[in-house]
This record gives C-alpha cells, structure tokens and sequence, in this order.
C-alpha cells in the first residue's frame, strides 16, 4: 500500500439532490493523515438520468457550483481539483480520468430505487466500472455511517482459480489497509453451503494474521452469510470482490457480488483483479 499522499477520485451526479460520496469523501478525510488530495468528477450517467432539455436538474450554474462543490472542500481544507465531463460515454470517462489521475480510491454514488428498498439502481455502465477500475470502488449509498470503526472483509477460501485466489489477497490487503488507515476493527467473512464446502479455518487465518474471534465462517448462501454478519458486528463498511474480465465475459454481471450488495446497507467497497493492492 501506498504511504504517500491518497488521491481520491470522486464522481458527483449533477442531477442528483445530495451529493453522498463527495460528503462522505469530505467527513472521512479528517481521519487520514496526510489528508488526501480529492478529484472531483461531475458526470451524468445517460443510463440512469433523463437527458431531455425538459429536465430541470441538468441545469446548474456557478451559484451551485460554489455551494456544492467548492464551498464544503474549502471549508474542510482539503486540496482538490474539479474535472467536468459531457462523455455520452459516462463509464469510460470515469475509468480514464480515475486512471489518468492515478486514484488510490473511487468513490460512486449509488440511488435507491423507487420499486423497493432493498435493491438498488445498478447499470451496466456501473458494473463496468467495478469490473475494470484501476483502484478500489466505495459505493456511496444514502444513510452509510460516516466513521469507518468496524471494517468486514468477505473472502471465499473455496475458490481453485488462480484468479479468484488473488481476488481474495486483494480483498484482504485492501480491508486491512481501511481497517489500519481508518482506526478500525478487521473481520472476515466466508460463507460456504454445506460440510463439503467448508473453507479451511487453518489457511484463513495464516492468510488474515487475525485472531479466531475476528474470522466468521457463516453456513449460508454468500449474499445472506455477508448481510448476517455485517449486521450482527454493525459493521460500517465490507470489502468484497469482483472478477475483472475481459472479452465476451465482461459483459456478464456478477450476479453473487449484486445479491451481497442489495442485501447490504451499508457502504460497500468493492476490488478486482485488474490492479496491484
């Protein structure tokens, strides 16, 4: 991990009533030392907004730009730069101005939807993002706790590709970074289905270097074990992974890594395999 500086890229929706990972972004930076430098992207995801004229929020103007933007990362002290996109191409832009910028940390706003409260709008655009972000994603969602004091990692020590083997270092090496960073307690999740499946208790706990009490080994499905657990610790923030593809396979959506994120209500960071923790 890095020990300089962190640079944190942070995508801002316009159209959006409260900006949720910028004041995240801004209330979490007080607990880093050296503070960090914040990117601000402000972009419209054309798969999620409407675009049409007719559409008020599109407007904005430097009256809001100072009240939303400049005005809470002056006041909090912080050094930052602002970056303005009109990409129709919402997710692409991101991962090169996020790459560009050579980001430690992507923060993404995610919206309830209106049809239920457990699940949440996630297009495919996003699910690029995650699949292929050079850096880590934090998903924003509304109502996540400020302060990070427990951290929960999900990992699944079953897995024979090679890949998924270091998706878990990866998972693992960023949750203990946050935890260290942020002050807070490290927990590891692993569920597994039944006697055949469970993972080995011994190589979770050479891997974490955490005591037995901090290692969860949840029967259950994944999407259920992780929620179960998160809330059972009260845990402000879970580091899980993504499988980072390319080719035909990229266009398939973690189906395992949604269910843990709709069950969850909390905010959610989420890794892959496309960069080096």
């Amino acid at each position: 991990m890095k020990s300089t500086q962190e640079k944190v890229f942070v995508v801002v929706d316009p159209t959006a009533s409260e900006h949720i990972a910028l004041q995240r972004a801004i209330i979490t930076a007080k607990f880093r030392k050296p503070l960090p430098k914040l990117y601000i992207f402000v972009g419209v995801d054309a798969e999620s907004v409407d675009t049409r004229a007719t559409n008020d929020t599109l407007y904005k103007n430097t009256t809001w730009f100072e009240c939303a933007i400049h005005g809470p990362l002056r006041a909090a002290g912080l050094e930052y730069q602002i970056e303005i996109s009109w990409s129709s191409e919402w997710q692409k832009s991101i991962l090169q101005s996020s790459t560009r910028f050579g980001a430690d940390l992507l923060l993404l706003p995610i919206r309830k939807k209106k049809s239920s409260m457990l699940r949440f709008t996630f297009s495919d655009s996003k699910w690029d993002i995650l699949k292929n972000a050079s850096c880590p994603v934090i998903l924003v969602r509304p109502g996540g706790a400020e302060q990070r004091k427990v951290i929960l990692a999900a990992v699944n020590f079953q897995a024979l590709r090679e890949k998924q083997k270091i998706l878990n270092s990866n998972i693992l090496k960023r949750g203990a970074w946050l935890a260290e960073n942020y002050g807070a307690e490290f927990h590891v999740v692993n569920a597994y289905l039944d006697s055949m499946n469970y993972p080995d208790r011994g190589n979770l706990a050479k891997a974490t270097g955490l005591p037995s009490k901090f290692i969860h080994v949840v029967k259950g499905y994944t999407d259920e074990a992780v929620a179960k657990t998160a809330k059972k610790l009260k845990a402000d923030l879970v580091v899980m992974g993504t499988l980072g593809q390319t080719g035909l396979t990229s266009t398939r959506r973690g189906n395992t890594a949604e269910r843990v994120i709709s069950a969850l209500d909390v905010d959610v960071a989420v890794v892959n395999t496309e960069y080096e923790s």
